[in-house]
């Protein structure tokens, strides 16, 4: 029997097959898992149907998550395709691309506000609506970065909403534990994907990590989506509350031998 076999669930956030959110929904997949995905409005849905076909998808609906109606369709979708769900993966963020660049302290308050809403507050309104259709043992699974922790060039206001992010996870772990419910945030190093090309100086971002990485190389989709099916199988039964780092342990190092021999 496969780990994830009789496992239901729904991943908000793939939008391509370079993304993290894939690298999971692949590894889930391929354990057993039966998953529903949502897309944000009609140019993604082109991006998002063949992938959610191609795992056989039973559910594939738009989904803004600043629209609390919207979120409740989808639930309320879930609950009469599958009864109860297991997993949910909050893989959402965004944020204007003025704000990705020059100074924190030029960030606008719509832009505070936007990133904010889609990228944090989000995964509050996805687990008060999954609450009443998970299972004991169900697992809501956030995805972050090292930026949330610690100041990484033009990261900006988006590290702000990734701080807030895993805040409000250990809150909601609180929360739910009491139903039986995990909410953890898996936290991946630097890897090629299409959001993270509107960080500038990206490239270089991904050079600087090796140098760091006690592994001496950078983190790779398969790394991450094998942490995600641990973090969302039935293995980290024990786990809720955390912030998984999967980055070759750059998050570990402040100045490495390599960086070191730089100066």
């Amino acid at each position: 029997m496969k780990l994830m076999e009789g496992k239901r669930g729904v991943i908000f956030g793939v939008s391509n097959t370079h993304g993290i959110a894939y690298g999971i929904a692949k590894q889930l997949f391929e354990a057993g898992a039966d998953i529903a995905f949502t897309y944000a409005g009609e140019v993604m849905e082109k991006r998002v149907r063949p992938i959610a076909e191609g795992m056989n998808a039973k559910v594939i609906m738009s989904c803004d998550v600043t629209k609390e109606d919207e979120v409740k369709a989808v639930f309320s979708e879930l609950e009469k395709v599958y009864g109860k769900i297991d997993f949910v993966v909050h893989a959402v963020a965004f944020a204007n691309r003025e704000d990705l660049t020059g100074e924190f302290i030029n960030t606008s308050k719509a832009g505070w506000d936007l990133a904010m809403g889609v990228s944090a507050y989000s995964l509050v309104s996805l687990a008060r609506n999954a609450r009443p259709i998970m299972n004991q043992g169900g697992s809501i699974l956030a995805l972050t970065y090292l930026g949330g922790e610690k100041v990484v060039a033009n990261y900006n206001i988006m590290g702000v909403a990734k701080s807030a992010l895993e805040s409000s996870a250990r809150y909601l772990a609180e929360n739910l534990g009491k139903d039986g419910i995990r909410v953890n945030c898996l936290s991946s190093g630097a890897v090629k994907t299409l959001a993270a090309s509107g960080i500038d100086g990206f490239g270089k971002m991904l050079k600087a990590a090796v140098l760091k990485a006690p592994l001496k190389r950078n983190v790779t989709l398969e790394d991450v989506g094998k942490t995600g099916l641990y973090l969302l199988s039935d293995l980290s039964s024990g786990v809720t509350g955390e912030v998984i780092h999967v980055d070759c342990g750059c998050h570990c190092v402040y100045a490495s031998q390599d960086e070191m021999a730089l100066v």
